[in-house]
Parts: structure tokens; C-alpha cells; sequence
């Protein structure tokens, strides 16, 4: 099986929270470019989310419902994250290595 053919791991859930999946050889079909721009959308909220964090963590008179509220942000947006990097990383391309002949050395 190529790496075209195989299953990809979409950036959200389905109705019951359990994995959505995409079966195409085209990179480019509307699914796949929906799902490569709700990816970029993840990441760059994760991203914004991050340096919010370390505003708030900066500030000694957090609010500890802020602080709530911000954790249930940062766990969401590591779902997503770990979402992302599953399926980038089952769609790389992993090269064949060269048989190594019946020499033990390096």
C-alpha cells in the first residue's frame, strides 16, 4: 500500500468523538485541502494559545477560574496538536533501506 492509499487521520472528531478518517489518492480533493487548512488553523490557535499562556501564568493575581479555564483551553488545543502531528506522521514517507549484505561490520 502506498502512502496515497492509506487511511488519513482527519483534524476532527466525529458526532460520537471518535476519529474521522479519509480514504483518497488525491492530496488536492476538497477534503484533503479542508483538512490541511483546519489543521494550519489548529496549530496557529495552539500557537496564540501558548503565548497567552504565558501571559497569564505570568501574572501572580490570576484569577483561579481563568487559570481553569485556561488549562481546558491548553488540553483542547493538545488534542488537536497530537491530532496533527498522528496524522502528518503516518502520511511520511519512510525510505527503504538497502539490505545489508552478510558483513557484521559498521
Amino acid at each position: 500500500m502506498t502512502a496515497h492509499s492509506e487511511l488519513r487521520l482527519l483534524p476532527w472528531s466525529g458526532p460520537d468523538g471518535k476519529p474521522c478518517y479519509l480514504s483518497t489518492d488525491d492530496d488536492s480533493s476538497h477534503l484533503s485541502r479542508l483538512a490541511d487548512t483546519t489543521e494550519a488553523i489548529q496549530l496557529g490557535l495552539a500557537d496564540n494559545l501558548v503565548k497567552h499562556a504565558v501571559n497569564v501564568l505570568d501574572d501572580e493575581a490570576v484569577d483561579p477560574e481563568e487559570l481553569r479555564e485556561l488549562s481546558a483551553d491548553l488540553v483542547g488545543a493538545l488534542r488537536d496538536a497530537l491530532r496533527v502531528a498522528t496524522s502528518r506522521g503516518q502520511r511520511l514517507v519512510t525510505p527503504q533501506l538497502p539490505a545489508r549484505g552478510g558483513d557484521a561490520s559498521p
